[in-house]
Formats: structure tokens, sequence, C-alpha cells
């Protein structure tokens, strides 16, 4: 009732109620308005992915909990890839947004929605055919492995629901528009939770029960979204020629979202590799890492909602060449994230014997004993962490695809080495520095880039005559 009376009010004001043209005014205004229902709603998609968790946890008992906290890597593998493709596909509809030129975004939108299929089918049927062997390098302990291959044989089968959403909030982000995906997503929250508990305690489904809340929940806000386009947003309304596969458009989709695509990826073999390691300590030790990186996903949330943010605002002002602007959103992106690293860390510390409860009925001390390990060492560098979100979407922006993927092969290549290290060591202090030293390196390395790219394009600017 309430999504059907947003809906006409949307209608009636016009589509431009929501969108959010970030290319005049404070920047610093701007990007406070645009975060705060991104942080929002990755919060509340954490939650439900952190219900799955605490009721796994609770009704099931360790084993499923390790069983599905050692799919997160995999997960983050697979979907990541296919989120990484559809953010990029609508770089480009952000870019004609900022630009003025609307029928160059309908033709990107018509564009990324085949490339979005093709790729569904791709990941789809690949994921699915590899699973056992992924599983098999991944050294997953035996007592653990048929639960995790459920979970995950689940979630693949449902790529298609995280694609259908992702492209639909995506674009409605490329216009400024970032309340609409929070709705949705505290509906999807809500439904995910409930069949959690329903599947989980009632149906008796155990990991494959949260396996199918988690996929359905998607499915859900991914057609509640189309819905709200179709009938809310006629700005995003596509016709027949729209869908087609232009040479230049595909270029430069391809030139972007495969590099993000491929940064994901990179990034979760890394985490791969940690999982790995963390695995020979046994179903103990990743349960209590699944539970740390929980709280740790949904801390970090702001960065992760900012990096989203800082995309839209730097590809809208892209089209129009103002450089300046995006340095002072970019500025004015890091000292909002530092501000909010030095306070969290102290915060989640000292709440973790509160936190640690909700996920396990069993063995506290000794979870929470690992998860201040883990908070304790990658918390004090959550800066470096926020740096990586805001200077890589900055530059996928921008239209750069390349280096924030090779900030993805630096942080790599600086997780494997540690993690190599904890494996020989069995050392669960040395698995948590591994993410430390990628957060390190790829900051860095992002910056770097950063202003080296900057420059560039000051060298490279034509102004409109």
């Amino acid at each position: 009732m309430i999504f059907r009376q947003r809906i006409k009010f949307y209608k009636r004001h016009g589509a431009r109620y929501m969108e959010l043209d970030m290319t005049k005014g404070s920047p610093a205004k701007l990007i406070a308005r645009f975060i705060i229902p991104i942080i929002i709603g990755n919060i509340f998609q954490q939650l439900y992915n952190m219900a799955d968790t605490i009721i796994v946890g609770r009704f099931v008992g360790l084993d499923a909990l390790a069983a599905v906290g050692a799919t997160g890597s995999v997960v983050f593998l697979i979907l990541g890839f296919t989120q990484g493709l559809t953010t990029g596909f609508t770089v480009m509809t952000a870019q004609r947004f900022g630009a003025g030129d609307r029928e160059g975004m309908k033709k990107s939108i018509g564009s990324a929605v085949i490339l979005s299929v093709f790729v569904t089918v791709i990941m789809t049927a690949g994921s699915m055919a590899g699973m056992d062997t992924l599983l098999g390098w991944m050294n997953t302990p035996e007592d653990i492995f048929a639960m995790s291959r459920q979970y995950l044989m689940v979630i693949c089968a449902g790529i298609f629901c995280n694609v259908l959403y992702n492209l639909q909030a995506s674009i409605l982000r490329a216009i400024g528009n970032s309340v609409v995906p929070l709705v949705l997503l505290f509906i999807s929250s809500i439904v995910n939770i409930v069949l959690d508990y329903v599947l989980i305690v009632y149906g008796n489904m155990g990991v494959g029960g949260a396996a199918v809340a988690t996929v359905a929940s998607q499915g859900l806000s991914g057609v509640l979204c189309l819905i709200y386009i179709v009938r809310a947003v006629p700005a995003l309304h596509v016709s027949k020629e729209h869908f087609r596969l232009e040479e230049q458009c595909v270029k430069n989709q391809l030139s972007v979202g495969i590099p993000m695509a491929l940064q994901f990826s990179i990034t979760a073999i890394g985490t791969i590799l940690v999982q790995s390691a963390l695995n020979l300590l046994g179903s103990m030790a990743v349960a209590a890492y699944s539970v740390s990186c929980k709280v740790e996903q949904v801390v970090t949330q702001p960065f992760a909602a900012m990096g989203v943010t800082m995309a839209t605002y730097c590809a809208q002002n892209r089209g129009i060449n103002d450089l300046d602007r995006i340095q002072k959103g970019v500025k004015w992106a890091n000292i909002m994230s530092a501000a909010y690293a030095v306070v969290i860390y102290g915060l989640i510390y000292v709440a973790l014997p509160y936190i640690i409860p909700l996920f396990a009925s069993e063995d506290i001390e000794l979870i929470t004993g690992y998860a201040k390990i883990y908070i304790g060492v990658c918390g004090a560098f959550f800066i470096p962490l926020g740096m990586i979100f805001i200077f890589r979407n900055a530059l996928q922006g921008c239209g750069f695809g390349f280096m924030p993927m090779m900030g993805g092969v630096v942080e790599l290549a600086s997780r494997s080495i540690l993690a190599f290290v904890a494996a020989r060591m069995l050392s669960y202090t040395g698995v948590c520095l591994a993410n430390v030293s990628a957060w390190l390196t790829a900051g860095v390395f992002l910056w770097l880039a950063y202003h080296v790219l900057m420059k560039r394009m000051r060298r490279n600017y034509v102004p409109d005559k």
C-alpha cells in the first residue's frame, strides 16, 4: 500500500523529483544528501546477510555457521563480478545524464540490459559447474563441505535475481536517485529475515533455507525496482530501438565494466586465499572469523556507500569536464571517511562482547577472543580501507578502468603473500594482517593513481568554445 502510494506521488510530481544533479551546489552537502540513503540501504543489505549467520548459528549449530562463513569469499567472487559489470555498464548512463544527453542515456541503458543478460547466463552456468573444484582448492573442511556446497549452489542458481536488482539500482543511482534503492532494500531485508526464520526453524531446511531466503528477497527487490521504474520514472523508459549493441557504446561500457568486474574478482581471489589459510585452522576459527567479518562488513558500509557516491558524483561532473569540482568532492569524501573510521574503530571494539552472543550460543568466550584479535588489528587500518573505495570509484566514475583494476592486483599480491605466510605458520593473527597489508598497499597505490590521472585529464582538457 505504502509502496503504491509513493509510486503515485512520484509519478504525479514528475521523474525529476527523485533525480539529483551533482554538477551544481556544495559538494559536501550533495555527497551527504546522496550517501545517507546508500549507507542505510547497504546496512540493511548486510543485516539480511547477517540474519543468515545469526539464525544459522543459533538454530542449526556452529558447523553450519562455519559452512555459511566459509562461502563468503566465494559469494563475493561470483556476485562481485556481476555487480562490478552492472555498475560499470551504468557509468556511461551517469555521464550522459550529467551532460544532459537523455537519448544517449537511454541507449546506454538498453545496451546494459542486453549485456547483463549475457553475463547472467554465463556466470550461472560457469559457477555451478565449477563449485566442487573451487571448494576443494579452498581446503574446505570435510565436516562443512556438503553444507557449504548446498548454500553456494542455491546462491548461484539465483544470480539472475542479484543482477536484476543491482542493474536497476545502479541505473537509478546514475541519475542521482539513491532513495528508492534504500526503500526496496528495506523491504527485501524484512522479507529475508522472516524467510530465514520460517525456512530454517520451521522448515528444517538448514543452510539451504538461508540461501533460498537470500535469493528470494533479492528477486523481490528486483521486481519492485522494475515496477517503480516502469510506473514512476519516465526519464528511464526505453523503447525497442534502444535495445541495440552499438559498437561505441558497448566498447565504452565494457572498457569500464570489465575492469570493475575483474577488480571485484581479483579482490575476491585474495579473500579466497585468506579463507584457504584460515580453513587450515579448523571450523572453530572459521566460525569466529566469519562472525568478525560480518561485524566488520556492517560497520564499514559507509566506506562502500562513499564509493558508490563518488562514482556517481565524479561521473556526472566528468560529463561536463568540471575537474575542479571532482577534486573538491574527493577531498570532502576523504575527510568524512577518515573521521568516521576513527570513531567507529573505538566503538566497535568496545561493543564486541555484547555483539558476539547474537551469533553463537556456545564457545562464546573463544569466539570473542578471536573477534577481538580481528577487529583490533584490522580496525586500526580503516582509514586506508576508506581511501580504496573513494579513489577507486572516483577513477571509475571518470571513465578509467585499468588503474582501479591494477589497484586490485596490488591488493591481491599483498594479501596473497601474507596469507601464504599465515598458512605456513598456522597463525590467526597472520590471516588478519593479510587484510591490513592489502588495504595499505592498495590505498597508497590508488591515491597515487588518482593524482597521476587527474593531472593527465587536466593536460588533455579542451574547454568548450
